[in-house]
């Protein structure tokens, strides 16, 4: 199997995050993890960033970053990421109204802007789903459609959860994209009962939450190795596939703090041979 470069999506210990920064960081370094992926810097600059970073050796592989910052402040949005060192920008979340009625077009133009902003700079935007993306329109995935749409400009970062709670194995859309995906977001879960509609907070453009009822079906995430995922044929089809990068992430951990959560991941990684 491939010696891939393990990261945390540092989504999965945010509340640390916002309380010690650095602290943090070091915890994440001791449990193991060389690389890491921002979803927000807690009001440090740049150059904060990257001191705290080299100082622990780690190494930011990519950021979760909503396209919208690079259209309102341009070159200045990127500078920040070639500062800390970002190869990749996912695209984080882009909710469904997005696409449906009529809207594909103008995201798509939108994407391509940002897309080529950042390629000009040496970073490549990626595109990290959830579930939605998993619907059809006009008969294909829009998360298919995405990526025909925007060759070379915009790569995957599958999540492995939400491919498998939509009821697509994770296995096929990665050895589909062979070349095409450098990042794969690790995360497990369990549930009830597959695709049966949102189990996160939905939320609109404007950041407010839209009110969902859903069926309760058990949903959970879970430390890797303590859910439904089979890890073992996801990362021999990312060997196959040359991805470099594999990603922790667990969004919530209700049963354990979040740090123990993802030192548990990087063990069960490391009984992996990884």
């Amino acid at each position: 199997m491939k010696d891939f470069k393990v990261g945390l999506q540092l989504y999965s210990v945010r509340d640390d995050m916002a309380k010690d920064f650095k602290g943090t960081l070091e915890k994440v370094k001791e449990a193991g993890y060389d690389y890491v992926e921002f979803a927000g810097y807690f009001g440090h600059s740049a150059q904060e960033v990257k001191d705290i970073l080299d100082k622990l050796e780690l190494i930011c592989c990519s950021v979760h970053q909503g396209p919208e910052l690079f259209i309102e402040k341009g070159q200045e949005a990127v500078d920040y990421l070639k500062t800390i060192g970002a190869k990749y920008c996912a695209i984080p979340w882009y909710g469904i109204e997005n696409y449906e009625n009529g809207n594909f077009p103008k995201t798509i133009a939108m994407f391509e802007k940002v897309g080529k902003l950042l390629k000009k700079n040496g970073i490549q935007l990626t595109y990290h789903n959830h579930d939605f993306e998993f619907k059809l329109l006009d008969g294909e995935y829009i998360l298919e459609k995405i990526y025909a749409a925007l060759p070379g400009l915009i790569e995957g970062e599958l999540d492995t959860c939400w491919a498998k709670y939509a009821g697509v194995d994770p296995v096929s859309i990665i050895r589909k994209y062979k070349g095409k995906m450098k990042t794969l977001h690790l995360k497990d879960f369990t549930c009830n009962k597959l695709a049966s509609g949102p189990v996160y907070a939905l939320i609109d453009n404007s950041g407010n939450e839209i009110p969902t009822s859903k069926e309760d079906n058990g949903f959970a995430f879970r430390p890797l190795g303590m859910g439904m995922q089979d890890f073992t044929a996801i990362l021999e089809a990312a060997s196959y596939c040359d991805i470099d990068y594999v990603i922790v992430e667990q969004d919530e951990s209700k049963d354990m703090p979040a740090l123990d959560a993802a030192r548990i991941s990087r063990s069960y990684l490391r009984s992996l041979g990884i």
